[in-house]
């Protein structure tokens, strides 16, 4: 089998459903041949390295352990969904000190054991924090290090895919940005429904609001059907995500990136925006919407800026007016 690259990709939290996704996509994808698969929990994650063992991928060079250093040093790649998973009734908000602490031990370990790593990908809720912590801590320039924003965008192409009749991948052009979470702004102006531009199609005031709130809400609805938080799908993206990052195909899906962008207006958090990612790692523009969307994109930065101050507020990183001196990259 042909790989991508031989570079060490190691999977943080591998023990668990999305981990172990993301392992299996990874080898099935052939990034890399080199995977350490990271958790705490050894029994879990024996499993999983039994299960990828009887997949018999051919060429693979799977390692296993629950040491951060070894898990760390010399990692070319990373992936993290090493965090709490969202419960029934739980917000990404309600995550927030838990997460954030273990983030800030992530970037902690990048700094001290992997400080030449190409790429990291947070997507462990909130992810717009974590994915902050973890960047701050670890030192890194801002395109090294993404959070996984895409399923917002892939469940409102689904949404309107379903609502029209059409095949997903009909859809084209159907956004969202800002945080991820409650409080997303939803774009739809640029999207085409089989090439025909939306707004020339006949969509009632009814059904957009459900097709929002069935966007916003999808990581919810998931929890209600499965009784367990989403892990194929944001296992699938992040894989795609790191795969785009090794010099793969470009990964064009909004991703999550650091912004200070004076244009755009928003500066000093991590958010969703329209994205490439690639070789040279991730970069970003301004996005460009109706006045209502854009009113709804200030509203998530607003929002995202509070929960920022908040994690401030709780030592686990500095006032911004001191980022620089914790990460000079910034």
């Amino acid at each position: 089998m042909k790989y991508l690259t031989t570079e060490k990709l190691t999977i943080v939290g591998a023990a668990g459903m999305i981990g172990s996704n993301m392992a299996q996509s990874a080898l099935m994808l052939g990034l890399t041949p080199n995977i350490c698969l990271y958790d705490v929990y050894e029994p879990g994650l024996r499993g999983v390295v039994a299960e990828m063992d009887h997949c018999a991928f051919e060429g693979a060079n799977i390692t296993w352990t629950t040491d951060p250093e070894v898990a760390f040093r010399d990692a070319a790649y990373i992936i993290s969904s090493g965090g709490a998973p969202r419960k029934e009734g739980m917000t990404r908000e309600d995550l927030l000190k838990g997460n954030c602490q273990i983030a800030e031990d992530f970037g902690k370990n990048v700094r001290k054991y992997c400080p030449g790593v190409k790429h990291i990908v947070v997507i462990f809720n909130p992810a717009d924090l974590t994915g902050l912590v973890v960047l701050l801590h670890s030192g890194l320039s801002p395109e090294k290090v993404t959070t996984l924003a895409a399923l917002d965008s892939t469940r409102l192409q689904e949404a309107l895919a379903a609502h029209f009749g059409v095949q997903q991948c009909k859809v084209t052009g159907a956004r969202t940005y800002g945080g991820h979470g409650e409080a997303m702004a939803v774009f739809a102006s640029g999207a085409q429904i089989d090439g025909k531009p939306l707004c020339e199609m006949s969509i009632g005031e009814e059904a957009w609001a459900a097709i929002k709130h069935n966007t916003v809400q999808g990581g919810s609805n998931i929890i209600k059907l499965r009784g367990r938080s989403s892990f194929q799908s944001p296992a699938y993206n992040a894989v795609k995500m790191i795969e785009a990052a090794m010099g793969g195909e470009k990964f064009t899906w909004p991703a999550g990136c650091y912004v200070d962008c004076d244009k755009c207006g928003f500066k000093n958090v991590m958010m969703a925006m329209p994205t490439v990612i690639d070789a040279e790692g991730v970069h970003y523009s301004c996005p460009l919407g109706t006045a209502t969307e854009m009113a709804e994109l200030k509203a998530s930065y607003e929002h995202l800026c509070k929960m920022r101050d908040e994690i401030v507020e709780l030592g686990i990183i500095p006032p911004v007016k001191d980022w620089k001196a914790l990460n000079p990259n910034l």
